[in-house]
């Protein structure tokens, strides 16, 4: 008897469990027409190191998140403690304690 309550009880449960749920992906209506890629946001310090021995001026840091192509500023003072995750849309602008700018970075 307890054997067939067991198994009634595990097979109520496996009822009650989620299912996976169903693909949403859905053909393309039109095939000739390549799906367009979103436009991405990675950075890129290279044509921001014009920044280098600048002060860090509100301008000059919203140019340089223009010109590194990034979503992201990130200002990293002396001392200042950061979290060490990458982050590919973001830029990172060195400055010392004067604010004058020491490195552009991507992270």
């Amino acid at each position: 008897m307890r054997l067939f309550v067991g198994s009634a009880l595990i097979l109520a449960f496996a009822a009650c469990a989620a299912t996976p749920p169903a693909s949403t992906s859905t053909p393309a209506s039109d095939s000739t027409t390549p799906a367009t890629p979103a436009p991405s946001r990675a950075c890129d310090a290279a044509p921001a190191q014009w920044a280098l021995g600048k002060p860090a001026t509100a301008d000059t840091v919203e140019r340089v998140r223009v010109d590194s192509h990034s979503h992201v500023v990130r200002m990293l003072r002396p001392g200042m403690m950061v979290t060490m995750e990458f982050n590919a849309e973001r830029v990172d602008i060195r400055v010392d304690g004067n604010k004058a700018i020491l490195a552009v970075t991507c992270g």
